[in-house]
């Protein structure tokens, strides 16, 4: 399951330059000779170059954890989820770093960043470049294409499969562009191959655009849970098309509350279900947690080397009394010490002594919770969600790079969107005893049994937003939350050090979007900076 995947991902190609091999720590040799027609000439090298598309999820490069695909950043910061993590949690109450050496990095939380900050730079040409690589493999796997190589029967057909979980890839780069920036540059495989200036598309028409294609490609993915672990099936699609529907009135301006409720349910009767354990969910052997985990980023300590990802979860959080060895399966000197959270959310379970909701994880020996000194690691609970033991409690594969693999959507997450969708409507969508139910199935798995399931009474919003940070807390969902509810840049929730205050303040709204980077500026004319940079 996951080694398959795994072993595809080794076969990374330099698509349209270079065919790869790849040994045990991605030492790749590259040759350049290779046209396209040479690389796609047979099924295999379709093979190979789909796991380019994929690997761009799991890889911060194709030659190793010492180098990086995306230039301008260092190759370690590079990874996509590491630079998505970091602009969604950094800015919000759910994470904050006391690295003051990453130029650029405290400036989220402070959120006074500019349009020439290197992390939000790395997450905008870190996208640009996993949909160019994408479009490249849609472009040459069309079946014209396809057929005119002599490939045909079951291999035609799987390179067909191929195609359509590459625009799904590349559909779901373009949410996370469009959520982080809102107005990025938009490039099809259609448009020219090579160096040329796109055009920027608006917000709104991004979100259509989007949506058209998850449904086109709807009824042609692979059946939900019929796929090889760690590539996107149907449920991916429909998992996506809810979370896009749920934001819908932050993209477009218009609420798309009743279709938010019908993909979350159809990706909820699919036959999904909450793992028994909470604590099992980020461990080294959570490939095993397929009743759960929808869509996952696969990585592998000794096989896909990478300094982000979970093995950045897993070494920023580690420092002051914590045990890397004993606790979390890594070496002594990959004690980063640099992330912790804010007493708002600590605050967000009822029992401070974390014994009673499984979903508290947290480091308290030695830390206060109360973030004096924004800059001392010891100031603010350290978190212990990601560790890289697996279940029985052996170390993962490799002491420096995590097995842990990053779920992008997993069940719990479509429970929460079906109910919370329906409330928005004022309960004209969805069944409330659905919804009701669907958010006590996660209280029982937090608590072992029903002590703390709420009543129909209870079922508000503002209850939904705080469960949200309780379940999905530090899996990259918390900026996009708070700017769903009003309450990112507003100063009527405020948490430490919001704005650069200790006790937080307002910022300004147009804190919403990031920037697009001042450098694509200058060169292309086409592209109108977001309001405010």
């Amino acid at each position: 399951m996951k080694q398959n995947l795994i072993k595809l991902i080794c076969l990374v190609a330099f698509v349209t330059i270079t065919v790869s091999s790849c040994t045990k720590k991605l030492d790749l040799f590259p040759t350049n000779d290779l046209t396209p027609d040479k690389v796609y000439a047979t099924s295999e090298g379709y093979r190979q170059s789909i796991a380019k598309v994929y690997a761009s999820y799991a890889l911060q490069g194709s030659n190793g954890p010492d180098a990086g695909d995306v230039a301008g950043i260092n190759p370690g910061f590079s990874d996509f989820f590491r630079l998505f993590w970091y602009a969604q949690e950094f800015p919000t109450d759910e994470a904050v770093v006391r690295w003051t050496g990453d130029a650029g990095l405290v400036d989220f939380h402070f959120m006074n960043w500019t349009s020439d900050n290197q992390f939000t730079k790395g997450c905008y040409y870190r996208g640009m470049y996993q949909i160019s690589i994408a479009n490249d493999f849609i472009r040459q796997s069309a079946p014209d294409k396809v057929a005119s190589r002599g490939i045909v029967g079951t291999d035609a057909d799987n390179i067909a499969k191929y195609r359509v979980e590459a625009r799904f890839l590349r559909a779901f780069q373009y949410w996370v562009l469009m959520d982080l920036f809102g107005n990025p540059p938009f490039v099809v495989e259609t448009d020219p191959f090579g160096a040329f200036q796109p055009k920027q598309i608006k917000r709104a028409d991004l979100f259509a655009y989007i949506e058209s294609e998850l449904k086109a490609i709807e009824p042609l993915m692979v059946a939900a849970r019929a796929n090889e672990y760690g590539r996107a099936d149907k449920a991916a699609c429909q998992s996506l098309l809810a979370r896009l529907y749920l934001n819908a009135k932050v993209y477009t301006g218009t609420e798309r509350n009743a279709d938010a409720v019908a993909y979350a349910k159809k990706v909820i009767d699919a036959g999904y279900t909450l793992i028994s354990n909470y604590r099992e969910l980020m461990l080294a052997d959570n490939y095993t947690n397929t009743s759960e985990n929808i869509f996952t980023i696969p990585y592998d300590g000794t096989k896909t080397q990478n300094n982000g990802g979970t093995t950045t979860l897993i070494n920023g959080a580690i420092g002051g009394a914590m045990e890397a060895g004993k606790d979390f399966g890594m070496f002594i000197n990959t004690s980063w010490a640099g992330f912790r959270t804010t007493p708002e959310i600590v605050n967000l379970y009822v029992d401070l002594t974390f014994n009673s909701d499984t979903r508290a994880q947290f480091f308290t020996k030695g830390q206060s919770k109360e973030i004096n000194n924004f800059y001392d690691f010891s100031d603010g609970y350290a978190v212990t969600k990601y560790r890289n033991k697996t279940k029985t409690g052996a170390n993962g594969s490799n002491g420096q790079f995590s097995d842990v693999d990053m779920p992008l959507f997993r069940i719990a997450e479509m429970y929460l969107i079906y109910a919370e969708a329906h409330l928005r409507s004022n309960g004209t969508v969805g069944d409330p005893t659905l919804a009701l139910d669907y958010l006590n199935k996660l209280k029982e798995r937090a608590y072992g049994n029903t002590s703390a399931n709420i009543s129909q009474s209870q079922m508000k919003l503002d209850y939904i937003l705080d469960e949200r940070a309780r379940e999905l807390f530090w899996e990259g969902h918390r900026r996009t939350d708070l700017i769903r509810f009003d309450k990112f840049v507003e100063p009527t929730y405020l948490w430490s050090w919001k704005g650069g205050i200790k006790g937080g303040t307002g910022v300004a709204s147009y804190r919403k979007l990031y920037p697009l980077p001042i450098a694509d500026l200058n060169v292309n004319p086409n592209l109108v900076q977001n309001q405010g940079y």
